[in-house]
């Protein structure tokens, strides 16, 4: 188990220290949670009162709240409490599991695949006719990389992801559980007949740039044409389906239940809230949010924040429901 003084986490964060403890330090936890060995952390005015009760030995806290530490309690005043906490629980990770050999005797790995130095392939893992794996590449137990796919360095896939044929992935990715990548886009037209329907094949592939990090079960489909892109950067949380063809600019944000139906773009640093749906061939540009649980059928601006469903400026969707709960 990591320990540490409080002096010892103080040099790490680089805060301000207000009051001392005695106490090693074992761990962060939740103010309401902590134990006299733990670490909490204050970020918001509504929080300083639980402070009090309390037993954590020490806070990491917003320097612009008023609070003191109290006896045998130190804090840690930081200028942003939650990304001082980001670099804590860090210092805390226990790592990942452990690999006992690099490649696990169960591991099929096609003999025309290039592993890269130092990679790790888990029991179960399928790795395909002419795959290449960069350096450091880590693929937990039960992961399906498909041929002629590219792995970038240092990516980390998690079980039970599959990561289809001819795609290319960036370095630096993290992969979590079950997560598809270039499965068939969903196609389909009318018979001519009228009854039935006509599959629309998806030759395409998808490219994903660097330091991108995918929540677990979630989709990217493949094009049905050239590729679905999503851009260096970007954070996709759980259970997010990305359409075929859709193209995702730079350090863009999808929160869990949301969707991009196909064709659409997003510019770089969109934000897109939880169980929000984008309509096919939509753009939003650079640095438009989109609220949770709103559906967007038009195009969005540059900055333009918005709310609803459908989705329109989030100032004038406000003022219509306070209008709405007024009449009630």
């Amino acid at each position: 188990m990591k320990s540490f003084t409080i002096k010892e986490i103080n040099k790490i964060l680089k805060g301000e220290l207000a009051g001392d403890t005695n106490r090693q330090i074992n761990g962060p936890e939740q103010l309401g949670k902590a134990g006299n060995n733990h670490i909490t952390f204050i970020g918001s005015i509504k929080y300083v009162p639980l402070w009090e009760t309390s037993k954590a030995c020490a806070a990491i806290v917003n320097e612009k709240l008023a609070i003191e530490p109290g006896e045998n309690r130190a804090l840690i005043r930081v200028k942003n409490a939650d990304l001082a906490m980001a670099k804590l629980l860090e210092v805390f990770d226990p790592g990942p599991p452990p690999f006992d050999v690099d490649i696990h005797p169960t591991a099929v790995v096609h003999e025309s695949a290039t592993i890269g130095a130092a990679c790790k392939i888990g029991a179960g893992c399928y790795v395909g006719k002419d795959v290449v794996l960069g350096d450091a590449v880590v693929l937990f137990p039960n992961v399906t990389i498909l041929d002629e796919t590219k792995v970038g360095n240092g990516t980390v896939v998690w079980p039970g992801t599959v990561i289809r044929e001819r795609c290319e992935i960036g370095s630096y990715c993290i992969f979590h559980n079950n997560v598809s990548i270039g499965a068939d886009g969903f196609g389909y037209r009318p018979d001519e007949d009228g009854r039935g329907l006509v599959k629309v094949h998806q030759i395409g592939n998808v490219v994903i740039g660097n330091a991108v990090e995918i929540g677990a079960n979630s989709c990217v489909d493949r094009g049905k044409f050239s590729s679905t892109i999503i851009g260096d950067g970007c954070k996709i949380d759980n259970l997010v389906q990305i359409g075929h063809n859709c193209v995702m600019g730079r350090s863009c944000i999808m929160a869990g239940h949301s969707g991009l139906a196909g064709s659409v773009t997003l510019g770089d640093g969109v934000i897109i809230g939880g169980s929000a749906s984008i309509n096919d061939h939509v753009t939003i540009h650079s640095g438009g949010v989109v609220g949770g649980g709103s559906g967007v059928m038009n195009d969005v601006a540059a900055g333009k924040t918005v709310l609803g469903y459908p989705a329109r400026d989030s100032r004038e969707m406000l003022k219509q429901w306070i209008a709405m709960r007024k009449l009630v």
